[in-house]
């Protein structure tokens, strides 16, 4: 496993829609086994494929790090969604930057493993708030366009403190 460089604000990647995954192969496994320890490593809470600079449908999500329960989502997509949460949301590839961003409070997520077995994943607040995000990052979509707006230096740092 090796640690890869996220790719940060203004970096038009981020900007891209992702290709579907194709072959499940050991390039595939490296490659998710790589986005997690990045993921962890900038203690994040998930991270897309674009956001390492490969544009393919791929993301991994860990909303609870200290117990290590990575979900690996290769070609993802949102087939049921309902209720409605609004809060903060930053990203890795936007360190320092926050905004206010409503999302399903419940998300039903189909997607296939790293062997290319399909699956079918519910989540409610947090990992509903992630498993979108990270979909929007494969659509070339991310949380600033989608933030009612963006939080002022004062209000990330008294959430800081």
């Amino acid at each position: 496993m090796a640690l890869r460089n996220i790719v940060k604000d203004g970096d038009e990647v981020l900007n891209k829609k992702c290709r579907p995954v194709v072959k499940f192969d050991k390039k595939l496994h490296v490659l998710l086994e790589d986005m997690a320890e990045t993921m962890h490593h900038a203690n994040g809470v998930g991270l897309a494929a674009p956001q390492v600079g490969i544009l393919r449908r791929v993301a991994v999500i860990d909303v609870s790090p200290e117990q290590n329960k990575v979900i690996e989502l290769v070609n993802p997509q949102i087939i049921a969604f309902s209720g409605e949460q609004e809060g903060n949301e930053g990203c890795l590839s936007f360190p320092g930057q926050w905004g206010i961003v409503k999302r399903p409070n419940y998300v039903k997520v189909r997607a296939q493993d790293r062997f290319g077995e399909e699956f079918e994943l519910e989540g409610k607040e947090l990992l509903a708030r992630a498993l979108c995000h990270e979909i929007d990052h494969l659509n070339g979509v991310v949380f600033k366009s989608v933030a009612e707006r963006m939080l002022t230096r004062k209000e990330i740092e008294q959430m800081n403190s």
